[in-house]
């Protein structure tokens, strides 16, 4: 059993290194996934972590920096910190894109004062099985959730109790 910690974020990349890595993980989200290039071009908003660092040993915590792009462009920059404990040992680093398909996703994000995922907009998160038969006119929910770059060994990957929070880095 899983429970919520608080962990305090490290310091922040500049705007400029975190464009960077936005735009190569979207790149190489984009080339291993159809449905992410299609869900794109009907999102209000992508909100793109190109590398979330997670370790634990009984108490575990995870950390990265990302962008919000509306219309192709940075519009705001956000940081996911999440921490647990129980049953956990191992380290690895991945990255995550959240589609926001509707406006009050998107509104939620900017207007809350930190975002714990799980409360909120409705999050789903893809996998390969998902996509097969997904496409943009099935697209119902709030926000679709796409991992990628996955390195490293540790059971379990997720954004349950994961707080978005707005930064302002140099």
């Amino acid at each position: 059993m899983q429970q919520s910690l608080s962990v305090l974020p490290a310091a922040a990349d500049s705007a400029a290194e975190i464009d960077h890595d936005v735009d190569a993980a979207l790149q190489k989200l984009y080339r291993s996934s159809p449905v992410a290039v299609e869900l794109s071009k009907v999102a209000k908003g992508v909100l793109v972590y190109p590398n979330v660092i997670k370790a634990g040993l009984i108490v575990g915590g995870q950390y990265g920096e990302g962008a919000l792009r509306v219309g192709g462009k940075t519009v705001a920059y956000y940081n996911t910190v999440a921490a647990s404990y129980g049953l956990q040992a191992g380290a690895q680093s991945f990255g995550y894109a959240l589609f926001f398909m509707t406006d009050k996703g998107l509104d939620f994000l900017n207007s809350s004062d930190g975002w714990e995922i799980g409360v909120g907009p409705s999050v789903v998160v893809m996998d390969k099985g998902e996509a097969k038969s997904f496409t943009t006119t099935t697209a119902k929910d709030d926000v679709y959730a796409f991992f990628f770059s996955q390195e490293g060994l540790m059971a379990g990957l997720g954004l349950q109790g994961s707080k978005i929070s707005k930064i302002k880095p140099e």
